[in-house]
């Protein structure tokens, strides 16, 4: 099963260098126990565009989709053959980090 793991943040700035060392130990771990999907990280959130095109014409805003303390910061795509395994890599994904994460299974 696919589990996104949303990496949380709620300041401004990026990694620190201990911190993208540490997330690419994880990393490499992730695709040596073959738990590896995808990952990313995102640039913040007043460089986003939001497109709502429900009605006649396409409406293109400029930032976030919404005004918030805390914003997603990147993701982990991951396999895992169940959500408890999903919780331990996420909560290893955290401390590598230095973040709340959120998980979720894809449908």
């Amino acid at each position: 099963m696919q589990y996104l793991v949303s990496v949380i943040h709620d300041q401004a700035g990026l990694s620190t260098p201990d911190e993208e060392a540490a997330i690419d130990v994880f990393n490499d771990r992730l695709q040596a126990e073959g738990h590896w999907v995808f990952a990313g990280g995102l640039a913040s959130p007043d460089t986003a565009t939001v497109i709502d095109n429900r009605g006649g014409e396409a409406m293109v805003t400029d930032g976030p989709f919404l005004e918030s303390k805390e914003f997603l910061a990147g993701f982990w795509i991951i396999e895992a053959v169940d959500l408890d395994v999903a919780l331990k890599l996420a909560a290893e994904g955290s401390k590598a980090c230095n973040r709340k994460v959120e998980v979720r299974p894809f449908l």
